[in-house]
């Protein structure tokens, strides 16, 4: 490899980005919108989750128990006695969920309460089900009553203690904006080369297709890696993720997680040789797997088995899994070899499948 033809590659493909605004935007702007979103718009946690309670009971102990669910961030209450109203409320889904607390609660030591879920969307059941075991456990704590069965359980939550989903969604969001710009970028490099004519001078030239590619590649490797940048700063600074890992390890991650990331835009882009065409292939080969199949929002434990084997071909499966564990758990190096090996096989598998059609390409 001739480093001298490959400096001219570098500045012939940093020129080319140079004039082309579309993507340093793609580079700067994209991140910071998904970044928004993931952060904002985007959310696991329920808030004012609407709420009927029915108290046929005038008992203290039923009173501050309302109160307790009052004053919880998660629920917005209506309260009333006429349980019929509330069932045909809960059956036009204008409420979540019925609390019913019977007429002899607090009286001989019995406190009956009864919860109707609307459970259509079984996740939201759950987190009903947990805001609301979590409001009357604190209310029997304070009020010293203890179960009759004499146990009493203590949560601790580690990792995420405000037991927040922006705490994993804005990790994991660092490893779909990267993919995006690594695969998206790329994706469109060598099918322009193709649209403008300019390829075929590029192979007259005595630079190897090796040199070719990597030339085009190291341009955008730094854009991405400056974008991972930005996203932490973002991540750390503005939205107050912890990051309890270890820095060189997270940007050694995202490193070589561009490996794989940036071959992949540049096999479309060599197969299909059109700017389009690699732009629509490159969201559904990258964007669409590394959303929903890469642990991002849903457990890959849940999935069915085939396509839990099928995960293990995607690299944004084996990031998230690191990135996530860097900031909320701190440096697991088990699962960084692992992540790493992972990363670095499919990497070179699309790099040799890069070479190989870029060959078929010259003939």
């Amino acid at each position: 490899m001739n480093i001298r033809r490959l400096k001219a590659l570098i500045k012939k493909e940093n020129l080319q980005i140079m004039r082309d605004p579309s993507s340093i935007l793609i580079v700067c702007i994209l991140p910071l919108i998904l970044l928004f979103l993931m952060g904002y718009a985007v959310s696991l946690d329920l808030r004012e989750i609407k709420l009927g309670i029915i108290s046929k009971s005038e008992s203290s102990y039923a009173r501050t128990l309302t109160e307790a669910f009052r004053g919880s961030k998660y629920f917005t209450l209506t309260e009333g006695k006429d349980k019929t109203l509330f069932m045909d409320m809960l059956h036009e889904g204008k409420i979540k969920s019925v609390i019913e607390i019977s007429d002899d609660f607090g009286r001989d030591e019995s406190y009956k309460i009864q919860l109707l879920i609307d459970a259509t969307n079984p996740n939201v059941a759950g987190f009903i089900n947990k805001y609301v075991s979590s409001i009357v456990s604190d209310w029997a704590k304070q009020n010293s009553i203890v179960s009759s069965y004499g146990t009493k359980i203590e949560s601790r939550y580690w990792f995420n203690p405000p037991i927040t989903s922006r705490y994993f969604l804005v990790p994991g969001s660092i490893v779909i904006i990267m993919t995006m710009i690594g695969t998206l970028l790329t994706s469109l490099v060598i099918a322009r080369e193709w649209e403008r004519g300019t390829m075929e001078v590029m192979m007259s030239t005595p630079s190897s297709m090796s040199e070719i590619i990597i030339g085009k590649i190291i341009p955008y490797f730094v854009l991405a890696m400056g974008s991972l940048v930005m996203c932490f700063l973002v991540a750390y600074f503005w939205y107050e993720i912890p990051f309890r890992g270890s820095l060189f390890i997270l940007f050694l991650m995202g490193a070589i997680y561009l490996f794989p990331s940036l071959t992949t835009g540049l096999l479309i882009s060599v197969v299909t040789k059109n700017q389009f065409l690699a732009a629509q292939i490159s969201l559904v080969a990258s964007f669409l797997p590394a959303f929903l199949l890469s642990g991002f929002l849903f457990e890959i434990q849940n999935m069915p088995i085939a396509i839990q084997i099928l995960t293990y071909v995607i690299p944004a499966r084996y990031f998230v899994n690191s990135i996530q564990t860097l900031f909320l758990a701190g440096n697991v190096y088990e699962i960084f070899l692992a992540s790493l090996t992972g990363i670095l096989i499919i990497g070179t598998i699309l790099f040799v499948l890069v070479l190989l059609n870029s060959r078929k390409g010259l003939r």
